[in-house]
């Protein structure tokens, strides 16, 4: 019979980091000491929570995040177990042994992303799980023909219900439109809304794919910028008294991209009273609303009752995995037509099939466990690299910890070529986003690193690499 050792976990009342990252962090401690050994079982939750006086959500909590960083396995009937393979880092030493003639091109060992999710832990048992139930469902080959445009009907009802009641709008179905990803929706939005001439008001920095599609559709960019606050609205409303052709504005509220900061509620409300009214449509893309470390969710700009122009524009992709192409746009019911419309132009249908075993994921539990169990992971990740920064770069950037999504925003202390840092440590095998990525016009002097993708040995590796070659 198994016997789980009995736990030393010493636990600081007075320290800031949560009970449940000093349970994990103690027991990582003890697999790297030689401690606990790979197979070795845990005690259970209920034991565990007796033995430390706490309650039995919080021992939950931190048996998630090792499970989710793969410091443990977790066997159905039997308990939670110290992983086989534990995470380790390989880094680019090995590389440095090599004959100089077998050397090729490197390739980077450490990719700082713009803010992708952890796809080893996304739920893809379940999701493979739903897709054999589908296929074993009577009735199965009429979900072989084709569909609705706008989406499985089953499926927008419970993206529409995700919204009324998470993010505080006020959406029927016919309001709705499911696309293959976030970037199709801002395409098709882009060419039913905008002509050629027209002006569309972007943030700068910013999401240069989204630029890309206004300016497939013909329409001039006009960047604004941004501050602490996110984008500056008065600078918005110095444009507007001038003779223009103004017909959209695009933001990033929750998180702007790239810089993480938040629209401040002053700030949309004004841009909502300027949108009514001048007329232009808010195009918001809320790109990681999922991923919110603080007391309180920002609702979106669109949930405001008293907006009248808008396209709220959202994706799967972040909460399961980036190459789930779900994403989905919520506007007026004749934008939606005009919409579906130019969908049948180019792709008949989305993924019945897919958006039928999401929604299977939905209705079981899986996805809301998944976002808990995400959301536990990418906060520890977030302190743990505001930590590495700190120590690694505090003399040579600034910065605000994030209280949402799953990248920083740094910014040098004094000036530096960016673009030349990041060719040096692509040649070291380390890969960060050029701000030339992000800027209209002349590069902003930042960097953004995204976390959420990345081993806490990575990070750190990462960074130390970056104060190096600084």
């Amino acid at each position: 019979m198994l016997r789980p050792w009995d736990l030393q976990i010493p636990i600081d009342v007075t320290c800031e980091r949560a009970f449940y990252i000093q349970i994990a962090d103690a027991i990582i401690s003890a697999i790297k000491a030689g401690k606990l050994q790979s197979g070795d079982p845990l005690p259970g939750s209920r034991q565990l929570a007796g033995q430390l006086k706490l309650n039995r959500n919080t021992i939950i909590d931190a048996l998630d995040v090792l499970l989710a960083e793969g410091w443990l396995i977790s066997k159905e009937r039997k308990g939670t177990f110290i992983a086989d393979k534990l995470p380790t880092f390989n880094d680019a030493k090995q590389r440095a042994k090599e004959p100089a003639e077998e050397k090729r091109a490197v390739l980077p060992d450490i990719i700082f992303d713009d803010g992708v999710p952890d796809t080893r832990i996304a739920p893809i048992t379940e999701l493979a799980g739903a897709y054999r139930q589908i296929f074993n469902r009577k009735g199965r080959w009429q979900m072989m023909g084709y569909s609705e445009a706008d989406g499985d009907g089953d499926f927008k009802n419970a993206i529409v219900q995700m919204l009324n009641y998470k993010r505080g709008m006020r959406l029927t179905a016919d309001e709705v439109f499911i696309t293959r990803g976030s970037q199709m929706a801002m395409y098709l939005s882009a060419h039913c809304l905008l002509q050629p001439g027209d002006q569309v008001v972007i943030e700068n920095p910013g999401y240069r794919p989204a630029w890309q599609a206004f300016e497939s559709a013909g329409a001039q960019l006009l960047p604004i910028n941004v501050d602490k606050d996110g984008l500056d609205v008065e600078e918005l409303s110095r444009l507007l008294n001038k003779p223009n052709k103004i017909k959209a504005i695009y933001i990033t509220p929750h998180h702007q991209f790239p810089t993480t900061v938040t629209l401040s509620l002053q700030r949309r409300l004004e841009l909502i009273a300027l949108s009514n009214q001048h007329g232009f449509t808010i195009i918001e893309d809320d790109y990681d609303n999922e991923f919110h470390f603080g007391q309180r969710p920002v609702l979106p700009v669109s949930s405001f009752e008293n907006i009248e122009h808008f396209v709220y524009v959202g994706t799967m992709s972040k909460i399961v995995a980036p190459a789930l192409r779900t994403g989905y746009l919520a506007s007026s019911n004749a934008l939606i037509k005009k919409v579906g419309a130019l969908r049948k132009i180019i792709d008949a249908q989305g993924d019945n099939m897919m958006e039928q075993a999401l929604l299977q994921l939905i209705n079981d539990g899986h996805i809301k466990r998944h976002l808990r169990r995400a959301t536990l992971l990418y906060k520890s990740k977030r302190d743990v690299f505001e930590n590495i920064i700190n120590q690694h770069l505090a003399d040579k950037v600034v910065f605000q910890k994030p209280e949402g999504g799953l990248a920083f925003w740094l910014q040098p202390k004094e000036s530096i070529d960016l673009d030349a840092l990041s060719k040096r440590l692509l040649s070291k095998g380390v890969q960060i986003l050029s701000p030339q990525g992000f800027s209209f016009g002349k590069p902003v002097s930042g960097l953004r690193l995204g976390y959420g993708s990345l081993k806490e040995q990575q990070l750190e590796e990462g960074i130390k690499m970056i104060a190096k070659l600084w």
